[in-house]
C-alpha cells in the first residue's frame, strides 16, 4: 500500500493540473469558439478541428492558453 501511495498521488496531481489546464482554455477560448464555430456540435474533435482551421482568427488569450497547454503536455 505504501508504495502506491507516490503513484496514486502522481495521478492526482496531474489530473488536477489537466482539469486546470481545460478550465483555463475554456474561459480563454468560449468566446472565440461562439463566434467562430457556432453550430458546431462538441465530440469528435469537431470543435477542435474547427479551431485549427480558424486558429489565425483566435484570440491571443486563447492562443496563449492553447500553447500552455500544449507544453504541459509535452508538446503532444
Amino acid at each position: 500500500m505504501r508504495k502506491l501511495l507516490p503513484l496514486l498521488f502522481t495521478i492526482i496531481s496531474i489530473t488536477a493540473a489537466q482539469a486546470q489546464d481545460m478550465a483555463a482554455m475554456r474561459q480563454a477560448c468560449g468566446d472565440d469558439v461562439r463566434a467562430l464555430c457556432p453550430g458546431i456540435m462538441p465530440g469528435g474533435g469537431r470543435i477542435k478541428q474547427c479551431m485549427i482551421e480558424k486558429f489565425d482568427r483566435l484570440s491571443d488569450g486563447c492562443k496563449t492558453a492553447l500553447k500552455d497547454a500544449k507544453a504541459q503536455q509535452g508538446g503532444k
